[in-house]
């Protein structure tokens, strides 16, 4: 039977719905209106015009209207509104602009295509501001591009971090525009999670954009060259871009009776049909079921306004369809790095009350040993029963095509662990034997078969308020990118022998760099009787998590400094060392720097690459913290490359013998020496500044160890001879100047009986009692003998990197 079907927008859903009528059916008439002057444009790549990445602009135009027409013998009226829908009639009213005539056309089968606009709040100011734009279609690209090209435009400000935001945020910059987003959740990407989206926060961090989060617009003010912020800051700006969100453009369906559901977007039945019979919605404009519990949801995707457009042309030439729901599944590009995700996001599932799983890996994008592997970092969320709910992907090379497997096995009914069993394709440029995929399908299977029990990164803090037991499985040079406060040492490849120093009364907390030492760690103290968690996906993840914005650039001149303190004609010039770390997991990355600093003579240099952007952060906590200096450190082709110098080139920062520092407040104190008088002036100062509710860390090193003896055990050989010739206890210690062969020490201790001093080991005792944390440097304690038994026993054992670590904390650091 001939039908006469009107198809109300042009865009993604309008345009595959007309062409697939035609292919199913030479009879039926068919009418597309669009009120604007292009149909089927490319408006995902409407900002990459914008930044210049796509040259050419008719190359949007994926079918001009003469095209279409001819190939297609479709009735396509371009500038063309439809104006209202008359239902009893079946009739629309349409005005053409071009003539300004207003007329009506009568229809078998209506399609509403409407698509979403953008949302625009009522901000005050907006309407003397000529200097703000939105981005939906090409005349507000050429808008915006012509407003660049004229006005000299120096400062852009986009409101709002979803995909249009970020997209724009990134063009911007590359026309070498000053960029501030601004965005009011607490992160950009919404259907991402935050530890997630923290990663793209450090990437967008690194390219000198300013990030304001939790943060939104309340006013434009001077004609919008200045905008105030709800926090009350103020920013100067030569153009806005809103990106806030888009709304279903539900106009004419709402005047015409039509059901609307979630967000106000057309309520539709399995078939696409309205309320309303003959009268079909799809694309950005109607509520769809959610496939991962089929609860309503509005997805305003190109993928799923092309495939609804292609079934309700086969729903009303009679075939059946089979519709289960919209994933979501989606990709975006935030500078080098692709963030991909399909499903629901953790946030999400605990709004609906889903019971879930999360696990978070950091694999290569192919085999290390193969030039440019760079990490992905994955997480999965699946359900009790193993359906997978959703998954996230972040990484420069490989991460949407594991999303797109993902995606494929959720679709298919696959639960988690069987993505173990995915045969996926292996070549060392391509991927690992164990594709990332596979490593999901296997961590999941561990946990769903009770191999393990994990803990996530948000629940690290509580714990660690709660004084639980944290074992930290790393090595020791891995510190120095930091670590969970009060952790305990342990590396994995000594856990066999040394389990006699961890509590079996109370549940052990694993954590190593990623989480795969971690679940080795917890399968060995399982088999011996431990109760132990696993933290998911590792130290990495908490890191990532709880990143802060912060000013990274180093200014030129002080790169100029650094690079003139190197080349000074006061020490021999130097070789620059090359270190290519890319493709390395981590900790390799910083193992491999460390391994080359320690052959490389003072003030020599060295430049580094690694394909791990969490890289940039690592490296300047290891300098900071083993007392180099980093020269630069920025993105270069998509790497990170750091040029390092051998120790801290900043002189006025190296700390002299009781040279106080600024800092924040806490205390810390090198105590190298064994005598009495210094070991004294190091307790009556750690005490006076825990009294005034400093946190004091001391650390004693060498023959500052003596300090902290109480009691003397049997020794032999080296050991034994480093006995004879040192203090056995605190109360043996000489004094620094006339000792006298201890007469000196023994005066001392007579005055200060007279005077009511306490004696040094009661000063210890109450310092401890007054909060100072005694650290004894477990190096030196290997090199002289010592036994831990020795030792008071509220002392703690540590590395340089602990005291570097509470340093950083301290307005007060000595060396005595």
């Amino acid at each position: 039977m001939k039908q006469k079907i009107l198809i109300i927008g042009g865009v993604a859903g309008g345009a595959t719905a007309a062409t697939r009528l035609r292919r199913l059916s030479e009879e039926t008439e068919i009418i597309l209106f669009e009120k604007g002057e292009f149909i089927s444009f490319a408006n995902c790549g409407l900002p990459y015009h914008v930044g210049g990445v796509i040259k050419d602009r008719d190359d949007l135009l994926l079918q001009t209207v003469e095209g279409m027409k001819d190939q297609y013998n479709i009735d396509i009226r371009n500038y063309s509104e439809v104006t209202s829908i008359n239902y009893e009639k079946k009739e629309l009213t349409i005005h053409h602009y071009p003539t300004n005539k207003i007329y009506q056309e009568t229809f078998d089968k209506l399609i509403i295509s409407t698509g979403a606009k953008a949302f625009i709040p009522p901000i005050k100011g907006i309407d003397s501001a000529l200097n703000v734009f939105s981005l939906r279609n090409i005349p507000d690209m050429d808008q915006i591009k012509h407003y660049i090209e004229t006005q000299n435009v120096q400062t852009a400000t986009v409101i709002g971090g979803g995909f249009i935001g970020l997209e724009m945020m990134e063009n911007l910059k590359e026309l070498g525009i000053h960029v501030q987003l601004v965005e009011m959740a607490p992160q950009v990407m919404p259907n991402i999670d935050i530890e997630m989206a923290q990663q793209l926060h450090t990437q967008i961090n690194l390219h000198g954009v300013d990030l304001f989060l939790n943060d939104g617009l309340k006013e434009f003010q001077e004609n919008g060259k200045q905008l105030l912020l709800t926090s009350g800051k103020v920013l100067q700006t030569d153009m806005t871009i809103l990106s806030i969100g888009v709304i279903p453009e539900n106009t004419l369906a709402k005047e015409a009776g039509i059901e609307l559901g979630f967000k106000q977007a057309i309520k539709v039945s399995e078939n696409f049909e309205t309320n309303l019979a003959d009268i079909y919605a799809i694309g950005d404009v109607i509520e769809v079921p959610d496939f991962v519990d089929q609860s309503p949801t509005n997805i305003p995707l190109a993928w799923p306004a092309n495939r609804q457009g292609r079934l309700v042309a086969d729903i009303i030439n009679g075939l059946s369809i089979d519709y289960s729901g919209t994933q979501g599944t989606s990709v975006a590009k935030v500078f080098e790095l692709t963030v991909a995700s399909t499903g629901n996001s953790e946030r999400l599932l605990k709004n609906k009350g889903i019971d879930f799983t999360a696990i978070h890996i950091h694999p290569n994008s192919h085999a290390g040993y193969y030039p440019n592997a760079s990490p992905i970092h994955l997480k999965l969320l699946y359900g009790t029963d193993g359906k997978i709910l959703g998954a996230q992907g972040i990484g420069t090379d490989g991460v949407e095509k594991r999303i797109d497997v993902i995606a494929t096995a959720m679709k298919l009914g696959a639960t988690a662990d069987k993505l173990a069993d995915l045969e996926l394709a292996y070549a060392p440029p391509y991927s690992s034997a164990k594709d990332p995929v596979n490593m999901l399908g296997y961590t999941a299977d561990n946990i769903l078969h009770q191999k393990v029990n994990t803990f996530q990164w948000y629940e690290v803090d509580n714990l660690i308020e709660k004084n639980s037991y944290f074992l930290d499985v790393r090595e020791d040079f891995e510190l120095a990118t930091g670590e969970i406060n009060g952790s305990h040492l342990i590396p994995l490849n000594q856990l066999r022998n040394r389990l006699d120093e961890l509590p079996k009364d109370e549940t052990i907390y694993i954590y190593c760099q990623v989480g795969q030492r971690g679940y080795n760690a917890a399968r060995v103290l399982m088999h011996h009787g431990f109760t132990v968690k696993n933290l998911d996906g590792g130290y990495k993840t908490y890191k990532i998590a709880n990143y802060q914005l912060t000013d990274r650039h180093i200014p030129e001149s002080k790169k100029e400094t650094l690079k003139q303190q190197t080349t000074s004609t006061k020490q021999p010039a130097f070789e620059t060392i090359e270190v290519d770390a890319c493709g390395l997991q981590c900790p390799g990355p910083i193992l491999k720097v460390k391994e080359q600093m320690d052959k490389m003579a003072q003030g020599q240099q060295m430049i580094v690459q690694a394909s791990d952007f969490g890289f940039h952060a690592d490296i300047e906590a290891w300098a900071k913290n083993t007392g180099n200096t980093i020269i630069d450190n920025q993105i270069k082709d998509g790497k990170v490359v750091a040029t390092v110098a051998k120790g801290n080139l900043n002189l006025d920062l190296l700390p002299e013998e009781g040279k106080l520092i600024e800092g924040k407040n806490g205390a810390t104190m090198v105590v190298f020496s064994g005598d009495l008088d210094k070991a004294l002036a190091s307790m009556i100062i750690a005490s006076g500044a825990a009294a005034m509710g400093k946190d004091v860390t001391l650390f004693f090193t060498f023959w500052g160890l003596s300090i902290l003896k109480q009691q003397k055990v049997k020794k032999k050989g080296l050991g034994k001879m480093f006995d004879i010739m040192l203090p056995n206890s605190a109360n043996k210690l000489p004094i620094s100047k006339m000792n006298m062969a201890g007469l000196g020490s023994k005066m001392i201790k007579t005055v200060m009986k007279q005077k009511n001093v306490e004696s040094l080991p009661t000063m210890i005792k109450k310092a401890n009692e007054l909060g100072v944390k005694f650290v004894a440097c477990t190096m030196s304690m290997d090199i002289m003998g010592i036994e831990r038994d020795e030792l008071f026993d509220f002392v703690e054992f540590g590395g340089v990197a602990t005291y570097l670590g509470d340093s950083e904390q301290a307005n007060l650091n000595l060396f005595i």
